[in-house]
């Protein structure tokens, strides 16, 4: 028998055994999930008319741009006094997600400032990307690429969470020039720029508890097999939902920020997933990210992040002169959704630093 064939094999029992020996607990906590009360607009409805960039290697992105629109002073998130430039903030959303992971940042921002929001290439709506070119590095470039089709002209935040912040991290290190010059901000939302430990980031991605036996081989193993190990994510659909609950999530949330995150998951195939993962193992970027310093910098992230623990976000403060840490107590890794309060409240900040950075007033 072949080697992916036993481990896929391995994939499978695992299932088997998660959802015979567990499924008084998993049947427990969707319960529960179920009966938290929905305190949301429905997900993923905010939309504009799409825009495609086409990345350097020829994979076509999905962009979506949100125009600014004069509102009333009392409703504006800050004072824009005269003729000031128009500062643009670029989301860019985390892996195996896409770009409605900004549900609430998105609707904050509506004809406040002029937003962009992209899928990532291989994520949403976005091409595929040849397994070569499904690094960090790339994204990086892709990130560029989007600033300069969308955002000609004009002062540019960044706001990255997960591997979107990877992904502006890896910006700041191939285009330096431009911080501080075109890129007059930086939000870094529960991220790493190295040391990150695989096995968190893979685990809620599988059909089971498997990241403790499984190393990036096993991992390019299964991605010959993907379409079988996609059919046991299907089928392991509780365990799925309870999984993504504990390790997306610090709190109780309602349940449709649940299902909404692991709708997203579920959408990403397993052969995406494995495509990526090298580049995880291998991040190690923290000597780049002091140019950051130039410009407001916010670091965000939930204590309770079980991906990209607090650990990474205070070194990244630590290394990033000037830079505010907000420590979200309590939440996990989808801070942006779990505590969309403050992570809006703490970008207030960003975007009106950079704007008066960039205005001097």
């Amino acid at each position: 028998m072949s080697v992916h064939r036993r481990i896929v094999g391995i994939a499978a029992g695992a299932v088997g055994l998660a959802a015979a020996g567990t499924a008084v607990e998993v049947a427990r906590r969707n319960h529960a999930i179920g009966g938290r009360r929905d305190v949301t607009d429905a997900f993923g409805t905010l939309r504009s008319a799409p825009v495609s960039v086409i990345a350097e290697d020829g994979v076509p992105l999905h962009v979506e741009v949100d125009a600014l629109t004069e509102a009333p002073p009392t409703q504006r998130r800050w004072s824009r006094r005269g003729p000031d430039p128009e500062v643009t903030v670029v989301f860019v959303h985390g892996y195996c997600l896409n770009l409605d992971a900004w549900h609430f940042q998105r609707g904050a921002y509506r004809g406040l400032v002029r937003t962009v929001f992209y899928d990532q290439r291989s994520h949403g709506r976005s091409g595929r990307s040849s397994n070569e070119n499904a690094t960090i590095e790339q994204l990086g470039r892709d990130l560029k690429q989007v600033v300069d089709e969308v955002v000609p002209d004009g002062p540019v935040v960044l706001v990255g969470h997960s591997m979107g912040g990877m992904s502006v991290v890896a910006f700041a290190e191939q285009f330096p020039e431009l911080i501080g010059d075109r890129v007059v901000g930086v939000g870094l939302i529960s991220t790493t720029a190295g040391g990150l430990d695989v096995g968190r980031v893979l685990l809620p991605l599988l059909p089971s508890r498997l990241s403790g036996r499984l190393t990036s081989g096993a991992v390019r193993t299964l991605r010959r097999g993907h379409r079988s190990v996609d059919t046991f994510r299907r089928m392991g659909a509780a365990v799925a939902r309870v999984t993504t609950d504990v390790f997306a999530f610090g709190d109780k949330v309602p349940a449709a920020y649940v299902e909404f995150v692991d709708d997203m998951l579920s959408a990403t195939p397993f052969e995406v997933v494995a495509e990526f993962f090298p580049s995880f193992s291998s991040l190690d970027k923290f000597d780049f990210v002091e140019v950051l310093g130039r410009v407001p910098t916010s670091v965000v992230c939930g204590t309770e992040d079980k991906m990209t623990s607090i650990g990474h976000s205070r070194k990244l403060h630590a290394r990033i002169a000037g830079s505010r840490l907000l420590e979200c107590e309590g939440a996990g890794h989808m801070v942006p959704l779990e505590r969309h309060d403050q992570v809006t409240a703490e970008l207030d900040q960003l975007i009106t630093a950079a704007t008066t950075r960039v205005t001097g007033r």
